[in-house]
């Protein structure tokens, strides 16, 4: 599974690295409401949701739909520009003006697509031009709960006076708390950037996508970038350009915008020195490798001490070469090493793989 972008006769000078204040804001308020996916910033939340006025953190509970199951295109309206090559605003009141052009469709389609299931990279009629559409996603709100309801309903009714509201929610929360956060990790975002600018300048775009993470690769004869994650979306420049944006706030995740229409964007953690997650396909193959229980038996031992292959058939009532198609098994996912003693061949379980599996698996499906 995997996103791709297909970038025929995308010139390097419509590849663009730009923080974005608003995107960042987005992550900001996913990271304070799912904490546990972002573990380092714990401290950060516990000090802003302690300082916080009861009655914004009443209106955040209620717009939560936007940015905690995922992150709403709406903190990036400038992949929704005509034209497709608009880059993020300098600063949160000119992103805010970005999120003005945007129309009335893009915005509530943007809005409600998590909540109601909306279709994200084909064309079809929203729930403003969809009777049908619009029935399904006020059913599905009211699933929800009644604030989702509401919501939903408001803006299906009124889209021009919750575009307001939300404007407002976000001049509050850069007033409450943003301000500051953003001051302090701006800096580090244009560096970032500029030296993804450079890299992309001087050894091309494959060597910049691949400092972005492990799990973005391109592949140059075919024009197409694919990232690896556990979803399948597919979406391409065309005419316009591709952005790439920094955030050191969204750490383990690794956004891809490709809603048809919108300009293709790549939201990219900040390098933090921690070892890469293997990739959808090692991650799957190490689960696989440890569901079978004559395998759970073998890492018993292997963990304790490294033996032979004859001397784990002795212990399990196997054959060797039962033993050594488990053992490759495990040897192929990455879960145990050979090492060579005399004549004999040792095995040992990895145990620093092993121990990474919980937050490999955290951080495979959180990309």
């Amino acid at each position: 599974m995997s996103v791709t972008i297909d970038i025929t006769g995308l010139p390097s000078e419509r590849v663009s690295v730009v923080p974005s204040p608003l995107a960042e804001l987005g992550m900001a308020l996913h990271a304070l409401s799912e904490p546990g996916h972002h573990p380092e910033l714990q401290g950060w939340a516990t000090a802003v949701s302690s300082r916080m006025d009861p009655c914004l953190a009443d209106r955040l509970c209620e717009a939560d739909f936007l940015w905690r199951t995922t992150f709403s295109d709406v903190f990036a309206p400038f992949a929704g520009i005509p034209g497709l090559r608009t880059l993020p605003g300098a600063t949160l009141a000119e992103e805010l003006d970005l999120l003005d052009k945007l129309t009335d469709e893009q915005f509530v389609d943007a809005a409600l697509e998590f909540t109601c299931l909306l279709r994200y990279d084909v064309q079809e009629d929203g729930p403003l031009d969809d009777p049908a559409l619009r029935r399904r996603v006020l059913e599905l709100a009211a699933a929800r709960g009644t604030a989702q309801e509401r919501i939903a309903r408001q803006l299906l009714e009124d889209p021009p006076a919750v575009r307001a509201w939300f404007r407002k929610l976000v001049l509050d929360c850069d007033e409450a708390f943003f301000a500051d956060t953003w001051a302090r990790i701006q800096p580090q975002l244009a560096a970032d950037a500029r030296h993804k600018t450079e890299l992309l300048r001087h050894k091309g775009l494959g060597e910049a996508l691949s400092s972005l993470s492990g799990a973005v690769s391109l592949d140059e004869e075919a024009a197409l970038i694919t990232i690896d994650k556990l979803v399948v979306g597919r979406t391409a420049t065309g005419d316009g350009g591709l952005v790439l944006v920094p955030t050191s706030l969204g750490q383990p995740h690794l956004m891809v915008l490709h809603r048809f229409g919108w300009q293709p964007t790549i939201t990219y953690p900040v390098s933090r020195s921690r070892p890469q997650a293997p990739s959808v396909e090692q991650l799957t193959r190490r689960l696989e490798a440890l569901a079978h229980p004559v395998r759970i038996r073998l890492c018993r031992h292997l963990a304790r001490a490294p033996h032979t292959t004859s001397e784990l058939a002795d212990a399990h009532g196997m054959s060797a070469p039962e033993i050594s198609r488990h053992l490759a098994v495990l040897k192929k996912a990455g879960l145990i090493t050979n090492c060579r003693r005399g004549r004999y061949v040792q095995h040992q379980l990895d145990l620093s793989a092993v121990a990474r599996l919980g937050s490999d698996f955290i951080e495979g499906v959180l990309r």
